[in-house]
């Protein structure tokens, strides 16, 4: 049988579509619908399979079938004998073998003949072992559920074009078994995050997507227009501000686990919409969400996987607490042999950092102080970072948004967690002294003038007035979830964990 290119915008042309416009012609009109509104299925895959298991524990030697049950999934394999046919059919748990006679089916047997691979088909009957010892369900009637008119790709042995399946994901998840298996551990992580937040007593909100005001991070926006009030407005890039003014009305802890957007490459560890969890604990500092960090995620790793420790690529990765923790300078020092606090709060001396980490060997290009400093870190130091550890007390250039550090005025109570080789956390005492926040968003205005910086934060006046209000000394916190999920379910690559993840347009 001949494969599709599996182009979506393909017409329904060719001869393998061609027959089975036919066949879906004949079945019409013998009156059959093959795309019926409802079927009754009464187990799954598994299910079926648990069924069986539970007869072959009773140990009755007269009994070697299971009363008549109901399983529904789409055709993998048809293997046609004369009066004998086996089927394979895939559901979201599996797959099981069905066999057809025609001495049970009768008449309909006949209707076999407009079976094709890739069909959706409901089977009603007992479960039993065949002699090759295959769990099998024996049809005593069948009902066509949804009739394919494209072939699967490459003969349905596996879709290996990694372009293709990014951009239909839905063959992807029919022809590669291994595929689901992410997705729905995606979904037990993400299930598990939320558990612990909420048993730690956060309570779970929801906050704008569309904003005025794309600040709270260091990120270019996306940019879109709203009709009917008549002004551009921004895809959020993080939930910290509106968070935040939630601790100013009296939520005591706060999270929410949602989708943010930043203008920014695509590559192994960034797409441009992504999952994150950002939380905020009132009368916390960033030692409090270290332990939060740390205790969080073990129980998360242990919960999903039984233990500790996972694999993810070469290296077996320990989440026990305590973690690992070393300060931003250190970290620096250690891996270039630069000492950096001579750099720190003189734009005059970044330049002779640029100048010290080219002659190590980093291609660092002029810019703002802030992208200097954490170029430094992603090419000298993130590279390093495999077991979980907390990067901490980071320039307060670096951090428009923390905590000035209570000994040091120059740096700011801030950590990063990085595990694997990514940075999966980033957190902060939060800055809750009004004047000196709108002073420091000032700057960041003046960084973006002075070196046309569109990922300089921006200063939202509706936050400052509402630190006016007064707000309590706050933990605040951002997860990466989809890096979370690479790293559980040893993917190295974020499109790999991403269901539709951002593809260029096929026209450019």
């Amino acid at each position: 049988m001949t494969t599709s290119n599996n182009n979506p915008r393909q017409d329904l042309t060719g001869d393998h579509l061609s027959a089975r416009q036919e066949k879906l012609r004949r079945l019409r009109a013998q009156g059959i619908d093959a795309y019926p509104a409802k079927y009754s299925r009464s187990h799954s895959s598994a299910e079926a399979r648990v069924l069986f298991n539970k007869l072959l524990e009773a140990d009755d030697p007269d009994v070697t079938r299971t009363q008549p049950i109901s399983i529904a999934g789409r055709i993998m394999a048809v293997r046609i004998m004369g009066k004998n046919s086996f089927l394979d059919i895939k559901d979201v748990d599996g797959h099981i073998q069905a066999h057809f006679r025609v001495d049970t089916l009768g008449e309909s047997y006949a209707l076999l003949k407009e079976i094709d691979i890739g069909d959706f088909l409901g089977v009603t009957g007992p479960i039993f072992k065949t002699r090759t010892g295959e769990i099998t369900i024996e049809a005593t009637q069948f009902t066509f559920l949804g009739k394919s008119l494209r072939s699967l790709p490459e003969k349905w042995h596996g879709l290996k074009d990694k372009e293709q399946r990014y951009r239909q994901r839905y063959l992807d998840l029919i022809a590669n078994d291994e595929i689901m298996p992410v997705f729905l551990n995606r979904s037990r992580i993400i299930q598990s995050i939320r558990t612990y937040m909420l048993n730690a007593g956060f309570v779970e909100v929801d906050t704008p997507v569309l904003v005025p005001v794309a600040a709270g991070a260091l990120a270019k926006p996306f940019v879109t227009h709203h009709h009917a009030l008549g002004q551009n407005l921004y895809m959020r890039i993080a939930t910290e501000l509106y968070l935040k003014r939630l601790i100013v009305g009296g939520f005591h802890k706060v999270f929410e686990i949602g989708r943010v957007f930043r203008n920014e490459g695509i590559d192994q560890n960034h797409n441009p919409e992504f999952t994150l969890m950002e939380s905020y604990e009132a009368y916390a500092d960033y030692e409090d969400v270290m332990k939060l960090v740390e205790n969080l995620l073990s129980a998360v790793v242990l919960e999903i996987t039984g233990s500790h420790t996972i694999n993810y690529g070469d290296h077996i990765l320990d989440f026990s607490v305590p973690w690992k923790r070393t300060t931003f300078s250190t970290a620096i020092h250690e891996h270039t042999g630069i000492d950096i606090e001579p750099y720190i709060g003189s734009e005059k001396n970044i330049e002779d950092l640029i100048s010290c980490a080219r002659d190590k060997g980093f291609d660092i290009q002029s810019g703002p102080p802030h992208q200097i400093l954490d170029k430094l870190l992603s090419l000298a130091v993130e590279p390093n970072l495999i077991q979980p550890i907390f990067i901490t007390d980071h320039p307060k250039v670096m951090s428009p948004l923390a905590k000035t550090k209570r000994n040091n005025p120059e740096l700011v109570e801030r950590f990063e967690a990085f595990i694997g080789r990514m940075e999966i956390a980033n957190a902060f005492s939060e800055l809750n002294d009004p004047v000196e926040q709108r002073q420091r968003f000032s700057e960041q205005e003046e960084i973006r003038e002075q070196y046309s910086d569109e990922e300089a934060d921006r200063t939202d006046d509706d936050f400052l007035t509402s630190l006016e209000y007064g707000m309590p000394p706050t933990g605040g916190l951002g997860i990466g979830i989809d890096r979370i999920v690479m790293l559980m379910t040893n993917q190295q690559s974020i499109r790999d964990i991403l269901l539709f993840p951002q593809m260029r347009s096929r026209d450019t």
